[in-house]
């Protein structure tokens, strides 16, 4: 059984080079290992750059969930064999999810963010007990790590949700980080309330 990620990043083209260079290299690694990808859809930044190395590497194996507003805006990728095209967000967020190994985020703006926020939520409650893996290219995530921390001293969570995710600096090893990452089950919901 082959493996299968949701991958999370932003659509902005006004980003370092760096940003580029770390997605090419994840894309390409996972092409080259055959991972399926599922991924928001979008033609520009960093989604586009994964859509692009697919295209060229293993485009059997990406699909693009997008939703319709946003295909009426013209920022769906042309050239992915597979594209899912939902009726909302939300849809679009669940399907992405669905049937997944692992959930890996990229820097983003706000839509990415509140996606990794909404999937460590989820892992928090036991609705998704897969790895998520925050790639932290440039030091990107670490305001949020800050600010998670902070959650956790003022006790509006706890400091075993701050196991829930893992933090790579470098996209080389990301198919061992996968699979070193505990296993969870619905138990983790005892400890969601402090």
């Amino acid at each position: 059984m082959s493996l299968s990620v949701c991958i999370y990043c932003a659509s902005s083209n006004a980003i370092n080079s760096v940003y580029y260079q770390e997605t090419e290299k994840l894309a390409r690694l996972l092409a080259q290992n055959n991972v399926n990808v599922k991924f928001g859809g979008g033609s520009s930044g960093l989604m586009g750059k994964i859509a692009d190395v697919y295209v060229d590497e293993n485009n059997d194996n990406i699909v693009g969930i997008i939703p319709k507003f946003m295909c009426e805006e013209g920022w769906q990728h042309q050239q992915l064999k597979q594209l899912i095209v939902t009726e909302t967000m939300h849809e679009r967020k669940q399907k992405m999810i669905e049937n997944v190994d692992a959930a890996i985020a990229l820097p983003g703006g706000i839509g990415t963010l509140e996606e990794v926020l909404e999937v460590l939520t989820w892992k928090q409650l036991g609705i998704f007990l897969k790895p998520i893996l925050l790639v932290n290219i440039n030091g990107y995530f670490d305001p949020l790590l800050i600010a998670l921390e902070h959650a956790v001293s003022e006790n509006f969570m706890r400091k075993e949700h701050l196991q829930l995710f893992t933090i790579i600096s470098s996209v080389e090893n990301i198919l061992q980080d996968i699979q070193k990452n505990p296993t969870y089950d619905v138990s983790i919901r005892k400890i969601a309330q402090i």
